[in-house]
């Protein structure tokens, strides 16, 4: 493995943890978090639980054959499938598609480590094939 690689290996290091979820604009509790690497570093498992009781799972996984992270993530039957597409220190963002509803479209999550040690997530959609990004999930991870 180059050492491009092995850095990449390690994107996603600083979101590592056990976290109180707030929703960035009001500051209202939006959930519980924690993630976890585990498989000796070439998996990530999330277990998300909303403020509502929803709970979700994210599994990242290191892709091998392309040499990045991939993520599939289901609650409720709702699945995103995601792959990183930029990275660097304390910062990672993944795209691909949300199959909701019977609807397939475009999807982004943009992971940020702050100055503080909190990390800022932004997840948004398209609903116009990439033209144009709506966000749908604006929080802040705090420890």
């Amino acid at each position: 493995m180059g050492s491009a690689s092995r850095l990449l290996l390690n994107a996603l290091d600083f979101w590592l943890g056990a976290w109180t979820v707030r929703d960035r604009l009001t500051g209202e509790r939006a959930g519980e978090n924690v993630v976890d690497r585990v498989l000796d570093g070439y998996a990530i498992l999330e277990h998300w639980r909303s403020a509502g009781g929803i709970d979700g799972k994210s599994l990242f996984f290191w892709d091998r054959s392309v040499e990045t992270w991939r993520q599939v993530w289901v609650s409720r039957g709702d699945v995103k499938e995601k792959s990183l597409v930029d990275a660097a220190p304390g910062r990672a963002r993944f795209e691909g598609v949300a199959h909701v509803d019977g609807r397939t479209i475009p999807d982004r999550t943009t992971l940020t480590a702050l100055d503080d040690g909190s990390v800022a997530q932004l997840i948004e959609h398209s609903l116009d094939r990439g033209g144009t990004w709506t966000p749908s999930f604006d929080a802040i991870y705090v420890r």
